[in-house]
């Protein structure tokens, strides 16, 4: 890690980094980690928080259904399609400037967002502000490899991680205040105008605070991979439309994108590995999925927020829609899962270079009870009182969630090399996207599917079931790692080295 060390200490003036040997560290950088995370909060925010304020969307604008599903779906895609490219950008541009371009953009957008007059401009308006949460995220990753090392790094993931998982599950609950707030004929214009004062301030202190890129310089248009961003690009959405477009297209002839899908990502990967040996650098290098912990950790989250993010999804519906809760009192029965998954993030944060992997597997345990718990309750406890019977267990699934997506951000990027940091957080970032489309088309499949027959608890019922079900899925790929682990560890002669990874700079390959 010599050359990266060295790279890294010759930051410029611009922010905080990583001090050279034997000097202190910047004190800045925890300065600096608070702008990102504010910044975080913002992009990830907007995923979840516009759920409670569709009926109003719908009633101010006019709205048509499909269109209100681009509105939620739209911002996803977007997202999901930019965070790679984005990551690669701010590896060789400069994370600083790419994270201030993005969170600009971001801004602007949901300024116009909030102001828009025709349920057409809305949905364009949340595309590029879905490019703009793309381009912001994978620099916070980057830049918290960049800036810290050791016990450090797990601790700044954690309190990175807990910012994910509180704004996942505190969106529903903040819509549902500001429109309460606001009034339900412009609250959800406020939802969006919310961004503005915080990307303003974020701006300002970015500039100040946030560290160069010491290998960033000049870039050629080429030296950005473009074939292989289109091949991915593309690859990326004839995935996830069949999930997205579920509900609006009915014939099942939507399947066949897969298969366009899975040949232009096949094509990707043999143009990237093209790339590596014709000297031109890869937009993503494959080398990264020969890393055990990263490979599997990329695939662990896929799952896990296949089941995490249908939680909100469906809980929501069944309160408001089955249950006739208001936003408000919806957001509020989901606030103990949120608080638990902030608490427990933090300390899965401290506590992930001490025990690695294992960490995780408890976190999916508990996760997995807490959702079994949760469909019994509203069985024990049916009708209107439902909501109070879900605390204690939403509760527990919340702490488990804490120590599943904090340890796992940490564990999955411990052995990247500084130098491909952002390139391999927007592929984490990708695979929670991924996964979260295609939760909620097969968790909302299924829980549709059982609405009309059989009523809401029924529905609900299933589909916490399938939410299990891809929670398990995760559950299984943490086992497998921590039994190769083990093996690996046997092998060297000692079981410890996954979690002395954590206490040391990774190694450069």
């Amino acid at each position: 890690m010599a050359g990266d060390a060295a790279g890294d200490s010759g930051a410029a003036a611009g922010g905080p980094g990583p001090s050279a040997a034997g000097a202190a560290p910047d004190p800045r950088r925890w300065k600096a980690l608070a702008v990102c995370l504010v910044g975080g909060f913002m992009t990830l925010l907007d995923v979840s928080i516009v759920n409670v304020a569709l009926p109003s969307i719908r009633e101010g604008l006019r709205t048509p259904v499909s269109d209100l599903q681009w509105v939620l779906s739209g911002y996803a895609l977007a997202f999901g399609l930019f965070l790679i490219p984005a990551g690669r950008l701010g590896d060789a541009r400069g994370r600083r400037v790419v994270f201030m371009v993005g969170l600009a953009l971001f801004t602007l957008a949901s300024a116009a967002c909030g102001a828009a007059q025709s349920s057409l401009w809305l949905v364009i308006a949340r595309l590029v502000q879905g490019f703009a949460g793309g381009t912001v995220t994978p620099q916070i990753s980057a830049l918290i490899q960049q800036m810290f090392s050791g016990r450090e790094r797990g601790r700044a993931f954690g309190m990175f991680g807990t910012v994910v998982g509180i704004s996942t599950a505190v969106g529903p609950l903040l819509g549902g205040l500001i429109i309460q707030l606001a009034g339900a004929d412009d609250g959800w214009r406020w939802v969006f105008y919310v961004n503005l004062p915080l990307g303003v301030v974020c701006l300002l202190l970015a500039r100040r605070l946030l560290p160069d890129t010491p290998a960033a310089g000049r870039v050629r248009l080429r030296d950005l991979d473009p074939i292989g961003v289109l091949l991915l690009g593309c690859g990326v959405l004839a995935l996830l439309l069949p999930f997205v477009q579920s509900q609006q297209w009915h014939n099942d002839e939507k399947w066949l994108l897969l298969l366009v899908a899975a040949a232009l990502l096949a094509c990707f990967v043999k143009w990237e590995s093209r790339c590596r040996t014709g000297g031109t650098q890869p937009v993503l290098n494959l080398s990264l999925f020969h890393v055990r912990s990263f490979s599997l950790g990329c695939l662990l989250i896929l799952l896990y927020f296949g089941g995490f993010t249908t939680i909100f999804f469906i809980t929501t519906l069944y309160l408001q829609s089955g249950l006739h809760y208001s936003a408000l009192e919806a957001g509020l029965a989901i606030t103990p899962f949120a608080l638990g998954s902030a608490v427990a993030a933090g300390v899965g944060g401290r506590l992930v270079g001490r025990f690695g992997r294992p960490l995780v597997l408890v976190g999916l345990v508990m996760v997995t009870v807490g959702l079994a718990a949760t469909a019994s309750a509203v069985h024990l406890v049916p009708g209107h009182a439902a909501g109070w019977a879900m605390a204690a267990p939403l509760l527990v699934a919340g702490l488990g969630s804490g120590l599943v997506i904090s340890p796992n951000q940490t564990l999955t990027l411990s052995e990247v090399p500084v130098a491909m940091a952002g390139s391999a957080g927007g592929t984490l970032q990708t695979g929670q996207r991924v996964g979260s489309a295609i939760g909620i088309a097969a968790v909302g499949s299924v829980f549709f599917a059982q609405v009309e027959p059989d009523g809401w608890p029924t529905a609900y019922d299933h589909g916490l079931v399938m939410s299990v079900a891809f929670v398990i899925a995760a559950l299984v790929v943490a086992v497998a790692d921590v039994i190769a682990g083990h093996r690996a560890g046997a092998h060297h002669g000692g079981g410890k080295a996954d979690r002395e990874s954590q206490d040391r700079e990774p190694p450069d390959r």
